[in-house]
């Protein structure tokens, strides 16, 4: 059909995440919960563990839900091609699966016995990284240290203000963000100084 040869596979990393991240939904409708969460969950244990360093990064394609999966893909499949086509699919992987590893080996120092699972460290990684999209050499745009100042704000009140019984959803969010501004500086500057060269 020619309708099929005009869709283009315009984002290879953001869509391939998305697939697999579905894929891993559905296989938790065939395993058991107990299943489901030893492989894509991340929680408290021991380095000797041979499928502690998978969980590091799997935690993030596993979803609880698909109302959870839709709420991490909406954003993801709209900002995701954005900054795939800026920075390129490598770095885009590179930043994904280092945002994962961080969220990951922080939720297990910090909690005891809490699984987290989901891709809301990249959500939110994706967020302040696209702030950085018309960063200028030697000039900080408004629009990052507002979305820095209203995204940290909000995520600390929501982590210690009424609803801290969540505050591990909340953890994420706030080093997928700092992983994100991160990025942003570290791999502009990058780029600049390749561009330079």
């Amino acid at each position: 059909m020619k309708i099929f040869k005009r869709i283009q596979y315009n984002a290879p990393v953001t869509l391939t995440f998305a697939i697999i991240c579905l894929g891993v939904l559905l296989l938790g409708q065939v395993l058991s919960a107990d299943a489901y969460q030893r492989f894509f969950s991340v929680y408290s244990a021991p380095f000797t563990n041979p499928m502690t360093m998978w969980r590091l990064f799997s935690h993030a394609l596993g979803h609880a839900n698909y109302a959870h999966f839709i709420g991490n893909f909406m954003i993801i499949l709209l900002i995701g091609p954005l900054l795939e086509e800026r920075y390129g699919g490598k770095w885009l992987v590179i930043m994904m699966v280092i945002t994962a590893g961080v969220t990951g080996i922080l939720h297990m120092i910090i909690t005891s016995g809490v699984a987290k699972m989901g891709a809301s460290g990249i959500v939110f990684m994706l967020i302040l990284l696209s702030s950085f999209n018309n960063l200028q050499r030697g000039r900080i745009p408004l629009t990052l240290i507002l979305v820095l100042l209203i995204f940290i704000g909000n995520e600390l009140w929501s982590a210690f203000g009424a609803d801290a019984d969540n505050n591990i959803a909340y953890m994420s969010h706030i080093v997928g963000g700092l992983c994100g501004a991160a990025f942003g500086f570290f791999v502009n500057k990058e780029m600049h100084t390749e561009a330079a060269t």
